[in-house]
């Protein structure tokens, strides 16, 4: 048997490139399973291969507790002491037993375990080769089409899968088409890592890119950002370092061949290429081109710009379902508005009027030194308690005096703020400890709770179900459920476990 075990172990690995190791811990387990079976038993079984001799040795873990309920499992920490054995409870006791001889159910058992670790090594063997191309282009031929996958073999037995989401709509293919796409992997939930192609994520733009435009691949040239459509339409912000070098020309190509091809491997995807630029502003004008734009304002705190434009050119801006601003803002990484003319006016004075109300409500101010503050660039009060002085000290047509009162008023009011949210923050803790009474309820509910201004359990049994079924998430039966819950811990001093929410 030993000799046996070896010699299976030496040919396996020789003839599918498996480490020998992987495949000793696949016997192992075989064995273990085989074992188990054989025996009719629960208990957890371990089998020890020599890796020299081949031979094994078969244990059963017992885990050491106080009291014993399950013998199969279960030493307790008495026995463990009279065996001079040096464990704690909570750890687990080797306790040898017999192997299981290898007759016809234990060698098949033991067959089909090693045959499917084997298979899953193998698979791994294979995965681990083609790590290396993750997240670039690999092409193979379609072997399989199912509802969920389309199955491509990739060569050296090597298959990948390309999702629904991951092709490009209005897409078809036949078995034994060509087909290219990104790869990458995925784990799934056993642990396993899988394969996977994709035609639709923007790294297969900017990789069919590169290997159209030898200028991009050499990093003469850089794409540095870039939003697709998957199958209709796309851009892509590039950049060069060189003078000499037109970045857009490049990747257009000598009568747009570049760009065709990459778009022809697209299905037709229709591609921008506009130039990159550092400055926001300057970056959108160059995205929306050649569209004109009329006016911009950026609020880099929340890092969103407004632009305004020409009212006959506003559904070319927005584009169709929205595509072109969604598409910019994308490219540009800032959350894009798009407007008219008056639109934008609109909207800039109802944002200054709120600002100002803010200003004259919080600092004492009239609304003529809130417009003030507002036109030098301050727009929170924050801005004007925390900037440097001599930033604040520069405006014009306010004394110092008054402007040293503002900044005062400013940081009296935040730190009022401050100190009413920490006791909010006090008094929530209380309310939801007092809520924990009810098992189970989760936060978003007792949140919703607080804002009926609803605080405790007493004030909770008191309510009836048609005052709690506007509550998101809370279904009739589960505010019944709370309800009784909340009347049997405050009016019968007892507690049922609540079921989920």
């Amino acid at each position: 048997m030993n000799k046996e075990v070896l010699s299976v172990i030496e040919s396996v690995s020789n003839e599918k490139s498996i480490d020998k190791e992987k495949i000793f811990e696949a016997l192992e387990i075989a064995l273990s399973v085989a074992t188990r079976k054989k025996f009719n038993t629960e208990s957890d079984i371990k089998v020890s291969i020599d890796r020299k001799s081949g031979s094994f040795i078969t244990y059963k873990k017992l885990l050491v507790v106080d009291k014993v309920k399950s013998k199969n499992k279960e030493i307790s920490i008495e026995e463990v002491k009279n065996q001079f054995l040096k464990k704690k409870i909570g750890e687990y006791v080797e306790k040898k037993i017999q192997s299981a001889k290898f007759d016809r159910i234990v060698t098949q058992i033991a067959k089909q375990v090693i045959v499917q670790k084997v298979r899953e090594a193998e698979r791994e063997t294979i995965i681990n080769k083609f790590k290396k191309y993750a997240g670039e282009i690999v092409a193979g031929i379609i072997k399989k089409i199912t509802r969920e996958y389309i199955y491509v073999e990739l060569g050296n037995n090597a298959e990948a899968l390309i999702g629904r989401e991951d092709t490009i709509p209005k897409e078809n293919f036949r078995i034994g088409d060509r087909i290219r796409g990104i790869l990458y992997i995925l784990k799934k939930e056993n642990n396993s890592e899988q394969l996977f192609i994709s035609r639709s994520k923007i790294e297969m733009l900017i990789e069919l890119f590169r290997i159209e435009v030898p200028e991009i691949g050499e990093e003469i040239i850089e794409i540095k950002s870039a939003a697709r459509d998957p199958g209709s339409r796309a851009k892509i912000a590039v950049k060069t370092n060189d003078k000499r070098i037109d970045p857009i020309g490049a990747c257009i190509g000598m009568r747009g061949a570049r760009v065709q091809a990459v778009s022809g491997e697209l299905s037709g995807e229709k591609i921008d290429i506009v130039l990159w630029d550092s400055n926001p502003a300057q970056f959108v004008i160059n995205a929306i081109s050649p569209i004109e734009i009329h006016s911009i304002i950026i609020d880099e705190d929340r890092k969103t710009i407004d632009i305004s434009v020409e009212e006959n050119s506003l559904a070319q801006a927005i584009g169709k379902n929205g595509q072109n601003i969604k598409l910019t803002s994308q490219l540009v990484g800032w959350d894009i508005s798009v407007m008219t003319i008056e639109g934008l006016k609109r909207k800039k004075y109802e944002e200054e009027k709120k600002i100002s109300d803010k200003f004259v409500k919080y600092l004492n101010i009239e609304k003529n030194i809130a417009k003030i503050l507002i036109s030098s660039g301050f727009s929170s009060l924050e801005e004007i308690a925390y900037v440097p002085k001599e930033e604040l000290f520069i405006i014009k047509n306010i004394e110092q005096k008054i402007l040293q009162k503002i900044r005062e008023s400013a940081k009296k009011t935040l730190y009022e703020w401050y100190i009413r949210k920490e006791k909010e923050k006090k008094a929530n803790k209380k309310i939801f400890k007092n809520f924990s009474k009810i098992p189970e309820i989760k936060k978003e509910i007792i949140k919703q709770l607080i804002k009926k201004k609803i605080y405790n359990i007493e004030k909770l049994a008191e309510q009836s179900i048609d005052e709690l079924v506007d509550i998101e998430g809370l279904s009739k039966r589960r505010a019944g459920d709370i309800i009784m819950e909340a009347r049997n811990i405050c009016w019968f001093n007892q507690s049922k476990i609540s079921k989920k929410n």
